[in-house]
């Protein structure tokens, strides 16, 4: 074990079990960067601080929300709020966002089985504050239908998404067509919430107090079943995401217009295509007439000029987007290991929506070319802004980035909730075995304005 993974089992034996949420502090000693300076210059971007999350009794956590909803949780803690993170406006407060819940993989009979350790877990919108090296909840908000029931976040479909297990993949768990995998998260100006979900794909609309107001899926979805309004407002096109892969980063414009990042790129015409592809999709949106009215080609990087020493192209995603002025976003490539953000301009010249690249039957496809450019595909141009894999300090799997000024930024990680893959994830008796790993926030200054 790590010093580091040894000192947060300490801090994690100090919090006292049962105690509310909204009381506990999280407290962990951290290091901080001081990066390159001459003359009082930066010349590189710098950690100024990490703050950690303590150790919540996930069970806890969710029951004081929704009274029930989790009758064991198998020792996990609550963790992946990392999903996404934007300012709350306060200083040093933050909305962040939890995914569908602690979930893994485990192979049987040669095959892998997507395992949900604790099913009744109700993803929630979660305000945390960072103060000095701590991570404090101060509130969160359970995601709830329109009768109020969680929405959990099991898979919806069938046949289109993961088969559901138990924690040790031997019991089937049933389909959940309200469940969401949600991941990007804005608030606007009248207090109520957006996010994005990585089934639908979709966006959803969620009042300020967690409902779900309505849903927005891909044109031929056809989800039956959820207890609240689904709108099929997407382009079809987007049924073609790969599994675990749907739209995961979200930005709101200062017009108030969205845009949502799919993960990776689409499996068009088939997996394979999409595995071997560097050209993923945005979407802009406009709550107002609530419908797509662009849609941008995007071109990662090579995934070795991302992650040096990775030759693997299906690990580039992207997790974050975040507006950085009038129809300008940075943007977030990355793998597990390492992460950049580039800027983009959203170019009207460049919106590609509604032409040959919707259609699922063009030959060959978006994700099948090459190089876009040279076939006369409008790729946005892009610019980075900052290598983060080349900062000492910055964990691994960076999935949420919020602008704190114009040179800072604050980092979230994904941190699984602790989980691993394999049938080793837990004990003989059920319980988790930790990975150690925490969830923190990273402040990053850069040497210059945004």
């Amino acid at each position: 074990m790590s010093p580091h993974a040894a000192r947060q089992r300490r801090v994690r034996r100090t919090v006292a079990a049962g105690v509310p949420f909204a009381v506990i502090a999280a407290v962990a000693v951290t290091g901080t960067a001081t990066g390159a300076q001459t003359g009082g210059k930066e010349k590189a971007p710098r950690i100024t601080s990490t703050a950690t999350l303590g150790d919540i009794p996930l069970g806890g956590f969710s029951n004081s929300l929704l009274p029930g909803t989790v009758d064991d949780d198998r020792d996990v803690r609550l963790g992946g709020i990392g999903s996404d993170i934007c300012p709350a406006g306060r200083k040093g407060e933050f909305w962040t966002v939890t995914d569908r819940g602690p979930n893994g993989q485990i192979k049987v009979d040669g095959k892998k089985r997507r395992t949900f350790p604790v099913p009744g877990f109700d993803p929630a919108i979660v305000k945390i504050r960072v103060s000095g090296d701590t991570v404090k909840v101060i509130d969160a908000l359970p995601l709830t239908t329109s009768s109020g029931k969680p929405v959990t976040g099991l898979p919806n479909q069938e046949g289109r998404d993961e088969a559901p297990y138990t924690y040790d993949a031997k019991t089937p768990l049933t389909h959940d067509p309200n469940g969401l995998d949600t991941e990007g998260i804005v608030r606007a100006d009248d207090g109520s919430f957006w996010l994005v979900d990585e089934y639908g794909p979709s966006l959803v609309h969620v009042s300020a107090r967690g409902k779900v107001l309505k849903r927005y899926v891909p044109q031929g979805l056809k989800l039956s079943g959820a207890d609240y309004p689904v709108v099929e407002a997407l382009p079809g096109i987007l049924l073609n995401r790969k599994v675990n892969r749907g739209f995961e980063g979200l930005a709101q414009l200062p017009g108030g217009d969205l845009v949502m990042a799919v993960q990776s790129p689409l499996s068009v015409p088939a997996e394979d295509a999409g595995e071997g592809s560097r050209t993923t999709r945005l979407l802009r949106f406009s709550p107002k007439k609530q419908a797509v009215t662009a849609e941008y080609a995007y071109r990662f990087d090579a995934v070795g000029v991302v992650d040096p020493g990775e030759d693997d192209t299906s690990e580039l995603k992207i997790s974050s987007v975040v507006a950085v002025g009038r129809d300008r976003l940075l943007v977030e490539e990355r793998t597990d290991k390492a992460a950049r953000l580039q800027t983009v301009k959203l170019d009207r010249r460049s919106d590609i929506l509604g032409g040959q690249w919707d259609d699922a039957a063009t030959k060959p496809s978006l994700e099948q070319l090459d190089d876009p450019a040279d076939s006369g595909v409008p790729v946005l141009k892009k610019r980075l802004v900052v290598d983060l894999g080349g900062i000492e300090g910055v964990p691994d799997k960076i999935e949420g980035v919020a602008l704190v000024n114009s040179r800072t930024l604050a980092l979230i990680n994904d941190n699984d909730f602790g989980m691993t893959d394999g049938p080793e994830a837990f004990d003989k008796d059920g319980r988790l075995v930790d990975s150690g790993v925490e969830t923190s926030v990273t402040y990053v200054r850069l040497p210059k304005g945004l």
